[in-house]
């Protein structure tokens, strides 16, 4: 139902106000991120992404109040994770090879 990339692009969608453009940002092609975000408004109660198509008055596409709820939450799940298992992730991290760029 949600993941981290699903939030990521709900994320991008409330910064850039398109669906399009949180696609581009994240390096998906338009079509899988209105797949995405169809699937996510049918598996909550609520839609989480209203959208409006483009043309004379732009267009455009933003969270909706069940839509920040949920990724608000989720970020705060992100947090509890990330401060409960952090030795974990730090021996994970260990176990990765350089990369150029440090990334």
């Amino acid at each position: 139902m949600l993941g981290p990339g699903k939030a990521d692009l709900l994320q991008q969608i409330r910064e850039t106000g398109s669906i399009s453009a949180a696609g581009r940002a994240m390096g998906m092609s338009y079509k899988r991120a209105w797949s995405l975000v169809e699937e996510m408004n049918a598996a909550f109660r609520e839609p989480l992404v209203q959208s409006a198509r483009g043309g004379a008055s732009g267009g455009g596409a933003q969270l909706t109040a069940m839509g920040e709820a949920v990724l608000v939450g989720y970020r705060r799940i992100e947090e509890i994770a990330a401060e409960a298992a952090g030795a974990e992730i730090a021996a994970l991290a260990g176990f990765l090879r350089d990369m150029p760029g440090g990334k």
